[in-house]
């Protein structure tokens, strides 16, 4: 029992966020700009500000196949940031509107394999 309690102790949960500044001046920009948002949102991402998004991962190992999987859709330029953050982290984040305090985005439902 001991050795279950020691891996559960190990594992955290994250989140990885993709922040990003890229160019929308030529019709060519726009399409590098609309490619890299659309395959952040088919890899389960969610825009919390412009040019942030954010996915939950279960694992860091599993934040680093998303974090790979934004590195290949990268675009030719402009500059994208990226960040892993604990969901313990992303918990105490505050977030308001106006001066109208709300409540942080809770992580998705884990889906369940039966």
């Amino acid at each position: 029992m001991s050795d279950l309690r020691y891996e559960l102790s190990e594992y955290r949960a994250m989140w990885l966020f993709a922040m990003f500044d890229l160019p929308v001046d030529t019709r060519e920009a726009r399409r590098q700009y609309t490619r890299f948002r659309k395959a952040l949102l088919a890899d389960g991402f969610s825009m919390l500000q412009f040019s942030v998004y954010a996915r939950y991962c279960p694992s860091e190992e599993a934040s680093r196949v998303h974090y790979n999987r934004v590195r290949i859709a990268l675009p030719p330029e402009g500059q994208v940031r990226l960040l892993f953050v604990t969901d313990r982290q992303f918990g105490k984040m505050e977030v308001y509107y106006g001066k109208k305090r709300k409540p942080v985005e809770d992580p998705p439902p884990q889906m369940m394999l039966f």
